[in-house]
């Protein structure tokens, strides 16, 4: 299975759906659907079955941008912690 995105409006915010595998190819759509989703958009991450190394650093990128990452996975939260540069 590769990357499915549907698209969700609730209280306000637009919720952008993720299923299947998140890797570098894929994240082109994910970012042109989170530029029309308007101010405080949501990534739900609930069926996420894969990610690669270019996914992560991206959810790194979109949660520094304001977006929240709903359901993100224990595994993938631990390796964007290892992802992120070093605080000064």
């Amino acid at each position: 299975m590769t990357l499915r995105i549907e698209r969700v409006r609730t209280g306000g915010r637009v919720v952008i759906r993720l299923i299947g595998r998140v890797q570098a190819e894929c994240v082109v759509a994910v970012e042109a659907e989170i530029e029309g989703a308007g101010p405080r958009p949501a990534l739900e991450l609930q069926d996420v079955t894969l990610v690669d190394v270019e996914a992560v650093r991206f959810l790194i990128t979109c949660q520094n941008s304001g977006a929240a990452l709903l359901h993100c996975s224990p595994y993938s939260r631990r390796w964007m912690a290892r992802e992120r540069p070093p605080q000064a």
